[in-house]
């Protein structure tokens, strides 16, 4: 098992990120040592479930009497409050106690929702992230963030609740469906934009066949984007201040996530459209940044936009319904420079509505 980062995070609780190549043996045993409990809560995806199920439950039965589950149906319509109720419920009904820990296994929307179950369960129970996904593993599973979505926007409802300890498995990216790395690219691409362009020279190697390659020529670039993340977090747990950066491009793509009902684009899609779209808005107020960084990238993203280019001026409407509006003004996460990100609030319509085209015309 290797140790990428440790947490020091001022208001919550301090946590280790883990590492490794089929290590679900030493994290079952991990968990056994480390909380005193006679059951263990576990919340999976349902394509993990199908594609994993038997060998994790022979791995937690070795450690664990008892092991209450709940299988969240695949994809983002998961993250609701149907969802997190049956959780609730579930759990609940299994008399899970405040030292019962849950495990989160599966990609960004079953960490997300089974976060928000874990903080609000009996108050809070301890909450274990196994990420599955490249996309969960480098972001949505460090940091605390958990919560559902609303039908008027992206994560309208959660809270910040930290992890005990998150878990990466590389092992489990050996049956990640192509679609899947791409999702997970767009977040690692990110960390390049605002941290280190380096990782997006790694990227374009990594990609360089068109083909995804064995999980552990990852490793590297996948320890590099759980520490900026690490770094980001550790520095301000709360999005007070310069973690607001971890959202360049995500105020555009939760605007799309959302007019489209979360069902025509992933999350990493939406993420890979918005970050064009704010490379075009930093550049028009004054950056110089080549847009091919992110355009020697398209070919991996089979993004059908057709009829949106006519629907801007709906997709300027709905950036005004995310969390991170103020005084009924957009604050858009840009660069001045590749590494230099920075927060801004932007009234001007045009200047939105041309970001908008150029990043549609990508595609």
């Amino acid at each position: 098992m290797y140790q990428t980062a440790d947490l020091s995070l001022r208001s919550q609780v301090n946590y280790a990120i883990y590492t490794g190549d089929d290590i679900l043996g030493e994290i079952a045993g991990k968990l056994a040592e480390h909380f005193d409990a006679d059951r263990l809560a576990v919340v999976i995806d349902h394509n993990v479930y199908q594609l994993h199920g038997n060998r994790i439950q022979q791995q937690l039965l070795n450690s664990y009497e008892q092991v209450a589950w709940y299988v969240v149906p695949a994809g983002e319509e998961s993250k609701s409050y149907k969802q997190w109720r049956q959780i609730c419920d579930r759990m609940l009904e299994e008399r899970v106690r405040r030292t019962t820990p849950l495990v989160a296994i599966g990609g960004g929307v079953t960490g997300d929702l089974a976060g928000f179950a874990a903080a609000t369960i009996l108050r809070g129970i301890p909450l274990i992230h196994l990420p599955t996904t490249l996309l969960a593993m480098v972001d949505s599973s460090i940091g605390g963030k958990t919560g559902i979505n609303h039908r008027t926007g992206k994560n309208l409802i959660g809270s910040f609740y930290q992890p005990q300890a998150v878990y990466a498995d590389l092992s489990f990216l050996e049956t990640l469906q192509p679609g899947e790395w791409v999702n997970g690219l767009s977040e690692i691409l990110k960390y390049g934009a605002i941290a280190d362009r380096d990782i997006i020279a790694e990227c374009v190697y990594l990609t360089g066949d068109h083909s995804f390659r064995k999980p552990l020529d990852w490793w590297d670039t996948i320890n590099k984007s759980m520490s900026v993340k690490a770094r980001i977090v550790e520095k301000d747990e709360k999005e007070a201040g310069i973690r607001a950066h971890l959202n360049f491009g995500h105020t555009f793509a939760h605007a799309l996530e959302s007019l489209t009902e979360y069902g025509r684009f992933s999350h990493g899609e939406a993420v890979f459209v918005g970050m064009h779209a704010a490379l075009y808005a930093s550049n028009e107020l004054g950056a110089s940044l080549d847009g091919e960084a992110l355009r020697q990238f398209n070919n991996l993203y089979s993004l059908d936009v057709s009829g949106l280019e006519e629907k801007t001026e709906a997709l300027i409407d709905r950036m005004y319904y995310d969390k991170k509006v103020r005084k009924k003004s957009i604050r858009l996460v840009l660069l001045q420079d590749w590494g230099h990100p920075y927060v801004t609030v932007c009234e001007d319509h045009d200047l939105l509505k041309q970001a908008w085209q150029y990043a549609l015309d990508q595609f």
